[in-house]
């Protein structure tokens, strides 16, 4: 039950931060700019897996405890219970900024500023960029090395400075569900939905290619 507690509060805590940094940009008439939102996403990203990899993993992303999953790293019996804790923790992170910033239209939803299409893309080599990574630093329940919060902290702040502005950079479905329920903006929702998990899930053949099935081999 810790570790359900734990993705619950992390995906609480990155929701709040993240999509806050956004509402609170675009009250504050852009004070935090766009390359603040970004540092934040990946800054926040970055201090859930220091403070609560070790007991959860900290996933906070759908996407990527399915992926670990399909990949053999993570017990199948709490697939669903995290997906459930990450749903939650996102929807309570909303609805706490919604009560905060009531004038607020897209709470921080992801929107596509193009073609449906495009974010679809997008959002799929994002996710498989940052399951890629997160494959090589983390196991499914524990994170690995003294940097795997740098390299996926990063790698979250890089792909939200590049390409928010065109389809929010969201690599995670929990993130674009909540705000898009909360503020009732259901509009290209499928787009994220799918992709993510597609996106994650298309790492791992590569990850196993790459790794010989994730043993590194020696020269």
């Amino acid at each position: 039950m810790r570790r359900y507690v734990a993705e619950l509060l992390g995906t609480f805590i990155m929701v709040f931060c993240g999509t806050g940094a956004m509402i609170i940009d675009q009250q504050a008439g852009g004070a935090i700019t766009h390359v603040g939102v970004a540092t934040t996403w990946g800054l926040v990203v970055m201090s859930l897996i220091y403070a609560l990899g070790d007991i959860s993993g900290a996933h906070m992303n759908p996407a990527v405890s399915i992926a670990f999953t399909l990949a053999g790293r993570f017990e199948k019996k709490h697939l669903l219970p995290y997906i459930l804790s990450q749903v939650c923790g996102a929807l309570l992170a909303s609805t706490v900024l919604k009560l905060l910033f009531p004038a607020s239209a897209s709470l921080g939803a992801t929107l596509p500023s193009g073609s449906a299409i495009q974010s679809f893309v997008l959002e799929l080599l994002l996710t498989f960029f940052l399951m890629l990574v997160v494959l090589n630093v983390a196991c499914g329940d524990k994170e690995r090395g003294l940097f795997a919060g740098i390299a996926v902290g990063s790698v979250v702040g890089l792909e939200a400075m590049f390409a928010g502005p065109i389809c929010g950079a969201s690599m995670n479905p929990a993130r674009s569900l909540a705000p898009a329920l909360v503020s009732g903006h259901l509009e290209n929702l499928w787009v994220y939905l799918i992709a993510t998990p597609l996106g994650a899930t298309a790492a791992i053949p590569v990850w196993n290619y790459l790794t010989s099935n994730g043993k590194i081999d020696t020269i």
